[in-house]
C-alpha cells in the first residue's frame, strides 16, 4: 500500500515510544538460548522481531504471550533439527541465527525477499564460522544459505566488522556455547561498535562471560557456558523514535514522547544531542523528550557511525535546516535493505532537497522555505527510508506519495497511527 504525506504545520500530543527492535531480538535469542522459563516485559512487534519469534519457535524454543509479556521456555543448546528457516527481510535476525544455526546438523535459510535481503552479502559471517568447522553453501555470499552444523569448534576466529557489526554479534551469541575457549579478532574497522555494547549488555544479563578489549576488537570467550533464564524488561526504541522525533523538529509542535531512556546504550540515542545542534528546542528528562518545534533548524556535521538508524531522519530534518550539513562515516549505510544513501538521496532530490553524495558521506544543502514535494516516491521497501521521507512530506509545499510504505511495519508497524495521533496528515491508499 502506498500513503499519500500532506503539508502539516503543526504537530501536537504524547506518545508512548515503540519497544526496542534490537533489544527484543536479543532478548528473545538469549531466552530461547537458556534452559528452562525466561519473561520479557514489553516486548516489540514488528516484522523483524516477529521473524525472530518465528524461528527460536521452529527451532524449537516454546512462548505463550499476552499483551503485556512474553513467556519463552526456551531449548538451551540444542535446538531441534528444522529443515528450512524463513527470516522474511530481517537481516540481523538472519546473521544471529546463521551462527545459532551452526549447532544444527542441516538448515537452509530460504530467500523470500530477493529484493532487499536477499541483495545482500553475508560473505564476513560466512569465513568466521568455515573457521569453526562449519560447511556453508551460498551463492556469492547471498541466500539461500545452507548450513550444514553439529560439529562447530571454538579457537582462534578472526572476522571483518568493515561492513556490519552483525557478523561479531552472531559470533559472541554462538562461542560460549562450544565446547572449546575461543578469541575472536575483529579485522579492518568496526562499524556500529556501540550496537556491539547492546549485544554485550544483553548477554552478560543472560549470565554469559565475555571478556571484551576497549575498542571492541578483540574478545576472549570461555567455553562450556550456558545461557541463564532471566526476566528481562524491553526499554523504548530510539531508531523509531528519531523520525517522530525530527517531524516534531521541522514543524511547529508540542510533542512528548514517553520511555526514551536517558542512559541508554543504544547509539540513536544521539538524535536527541543531534536536534539541541540543530537548535531545535527540547527537554529530555525523567525518560521522557518534549519536542518544543518550531521549524527552524541550523546545519551541523555529524559522525554517524554510532548512531547509524537515525541518520536518514536527521537528514531529513537537515533538510530544512539553513546552511550545509554533513553526515560523514556512514558508508554501511549502502549495506541495509537498499543502498540507504543512493537510493534514499535520490528520492529526496525528487521531493525538491538539495542533496550530494560521496561514498561514506551525506550532505545536506538545507532549505529553511520548504521543498517543492508534489511528487511520487520510491521507498526501496526500506522501512528507514519510508519514515524519514514522511518527515520531509510534512514541510513539502504539496504532498508525497510514498510507494509500499506498508513496509514500515518491519521495525515500526505503528508509526502512521502515532503521527495521525499528533496531528500529521497521512493516508493510506492503494
Amino acid at each position: 500500500m502506498d500513503v499519500i504525506v500532506r503539508p502539516t504545520p503543526s504537530l501536537q500530543g504524547e506518545i508512548g515510544a515503540l519497544s526496542s527492535k534490537n533489544y527484543t531480538t536479543r532478548y528473545l535469542l538469549t531466552a530461547a538460548l537458556a534452559e528452562g522459563q525466561s519473561t520479557i516485559y514489553y516486548p516489540a512487534h514488528s516484522e523483524d522481531s516477529d521473524a525472530m519469534r518465528r524461528c527460536i519457535t521452529d527451532l524449537g524454543a516454546v512462548l505463550e504471550e499476552d499483551d503485556e509479556k512474553i513467556v519463552i521456555t526456551g531449548f538451551g543448546s540444542h535446538p531441534q533439527a528444522v529443515k528450512e528457516l524463513n527470516v522474511g527481510n530481517a537481516g540481523a535476525v538472519l546473521r544471529f541465527l546463521m551462527g545459532i544455526a551452526s549447532l544444527c546438523p542441516d538448515v537452509t535459510f530460504v530467500n523470500t525477499y530477493p529484493d532487499s535481503l536477499g541483495k545482500r552479502p553475508h560473505d564476513d559471517l560466512i569465513d568466521a564460522l568455515g573457521q569453526l568447522g562449519v560447511k556453508v553453501d551460498h551463492r556469492e555470499g547471498k541466500l539461500p544459505i545452507r548450513i550444514q552444523g553439529g560439529q562447530a569448534k571454538g579457537g582462534k576466529i578472526q572476522v571483518s566488522g568493515s561492513v556490519s557489526s552483525q557478523y561479531l554479534s552472531a559470533l559472541l551469541f554462538l562461542t560460549p556455547l562450544l565446547e572449546e575457549d575461543s578469541e575472536i579478532e575483529v579485522l579492518h574497522d568496526l562499524k556500529s561498535k556501540v550496537v556491539i555494547g547492546q549485544t554485550l549488555e544483553v548477554l552478560q544479563e543472560a549470565g554469559i562471560i565475555i571478556h571484551a578489549s576497549d575498542d571492541y576488537m578483540s574478545f576472549r570467550v570461555p567455553g562450556q557456558q550456558s545461557y541463564q533464564p532471566r526476566t528481562y524488561t524491553v526499554q523504548g526504541d530510539y531508531p523509531g523514535s528519531a523520525a517522530v522525533l525530527a517531524a516534531a523538529a521541522v514543524t511547529n509542535s508540542d510533542v512528548t514522547i514517553h520511555r526514551l531512556k536517558e542512559q541508554s546504550k543504544q547509539g540513536e540515542r544521539a538524535i536527541v544531542d543531534v536536534l539541541r545542534m540543530m537548535e531545535v528546542p527540547l527537554t529530555h528528562e525523567n525518560d521522557t523528550v518534549v519536542v518544543k518545534g518550531n521549524g527552524r533548524l541550523k546545519a551541523i556535521e555529524f559522525d554517524g557511525d554510532a548512531a547509524t538508524d537515525a541518520v536518514l531522519a536527521m537528514v531529513a530534518a537537515a533538510v530544512f535546516a539553513e546552511g550545509t550539513s554533513r553526515f560523514y562515516n556512514v558508508e554501511n549505510l549502502r549495506y541495509k535493505e537498499c543502498d540507504r544513501i543512493t537510493d534514499y538521496l535520490n528520492e529526496l532530490s525528487k521531493a525538491g532537497a538539495r542533496v550530494e553524495e560521496r561514498q561514506a558521506e551525506i550532505i545536506v544543502h538545507g532549505r529553511p522555505e520548504g521543498v517543492e514535494g508534489g511528487v511520487e516516491i520510491n521507498a526501496h521497501f526500506d522501512h528507514r527510508v519510508i519514515m524519514a521521507l514522511t518527515v520531509v512530506g510534512l514541510r513539502a509545499q504539496k504532498p508525497l506519495v510514498i510507494k509500499d510504505a506498508h513496509h514500515v511495519a518491519k521495525s515500526y508497524p505503528q508509526y502512521f497511527d502515532h503521527l495521525t495521533t499528533l496531528g500529521a496528515s497521512v493516508e493510506w491508499v492503494k
